[in-house]
């Protein structure tokens, strides 16, 4: 089916799955979830196939294996893309709303010195300040999460692109809070259009070293 956004009953199926995180309420409002959460995240992620490349919808359950937090559904849904080299698209919807971004998250530790060395770089660390800052001019931020508090080894406190090279992943993206157009197909043009902007930065790592 064409995407035609998710109606008001999704943003209330995440505050009652908030409310009680249990087994029996899921599987008790579980046509719900198909039809108002899950059905239209297949739909956006389909209609935009043929510019984006085929993506991959979460599960609904949670790993609880090492965590301390046995509630077993997330309170979120999400979507994303995924190149070769690691970078993607991706999209979420919960409660607080739509998220929408890209870029190359939590790469391993050789992909990840591969870029540093890249940001370094004047030519291609030039490059990057340029995609970044023309993200940020469209209300992309970047994630910080992991972020470390000095410099890599071997790269100088001072080096003028210090800020990026901190970084653990090379990715964000645009919260929009819930509003009445996800409801209808404009929020699939929302989310290609941000999706568009991260272009230049999903060019980037696999034009890098």
């Amino acid at each position: 089916m064409t995407f035609q956004g998710w109606p008001a009953e999704a943003f209330e199926w995440f505050d009652g799955l908030a409310a009680d995180n249990t087994k029996q309420w899921f599987h008790a409002h579980r046509s719900t979830y198909d039809e108002a959460v899950r059905g239209p995240m297949q739909d956006l992620v389909d209609d935009l196939e043929d510019e984006f490349g085929p993506a991959t919808l979460s599960r609904p359950n949670r790993d609880t294996r090492f965590s301390r937090d046995k509630a077993p559904y997330k309170l979120e849904i999400y979507a994303r893309t995924r190149r070769p080299d690691g970078a993607g698209c991706y999209v979420q919807l919960g409660a607080e709303g739509l998220f929408a971004g890209g870029g190359l998250y939590a790469p391993d530790r050789d992909r990840l010195a591969r870029v540093r060395a890249a940001v370094a770089d004047d030519r291609t660390g030039a490059e990057l300040e340029a995609v970044v800052e023309a993200l940020g001019e469209g209300g992309v931020e970047l994630m910080t999460d992991g972020a470390l508090k000095t410099a890599p080894r071997g790269f100088p406190v001072d080096h003028p692109r210090i800020d990026l090279l901190r970084l653990r992943h090379l990715a964000g993206g645009v919260r929009f809070p819930p509003r009445a157009w996800m409801g209808t197909p404009a929020a699939r043009d929302r989310v290609a259009a941000v999706w568009r902007s991260f272009g230049p930065l999903l060019g980037w790592p696999a034009r890098a070293p």
